[in-house]
């Protein structure tokens, strides 16, 4: 099993800053890919970005494309977060892939997810 706890968020005015941290432990050799999503208020969850470990492999939704960077280090996964926008604002999960190692934008394709941080952007 795999426990996955965020961290991170808060409020920020727009065209700030935000580091997004997300601790993985447990099985976490089972976590060939890990990926942020975002849902906000009223909307269907969407997909941020997503990394392999093993080859480095990164790939970012074109609405944060150029804003934001997705890394892993040392078990912790980070989602670094600049020139935000109001439109930004969302709870902010990750999310571990544990079944196969090929990215995926599709949150069913992710076995594991923590709780989840608020992210809040005033404008």
């Amino acid at each position: 099993q795999v426990q996955l706890v965020e961290s991170g968020g808060g409020l920020v005015q727009a065209g700030g800053s935000l580091r997004l941290s997300c601790a993985a432990s447990g099985r976490t050799f089972s976590n060939a890919v890990m990926g942020w999503f975002r849902q906000a208020s009223g909307k269907d969850r969407e997909f941020v970005a997503s990394i392999t470990w093993s080859g480095g492999n990164r790939d970012h939704a074109d609405s944060v494309k150029g804003r934001f960077t997705i890394s892993r280090y040392n078990g912790m996964l980070y989602l670094q977060m600049n020139s935000l926008k109001p439109e930004d604002t969302a709870v902010y999960y990750c999310a571990s892939r544990s079944s196969r190692s090929a990215l995926s934008r599709s949150p069913i394709d992710y076995t594991y997810w923590g709780q989840g941080t608020q992210v809040t952007v005033s404008s």
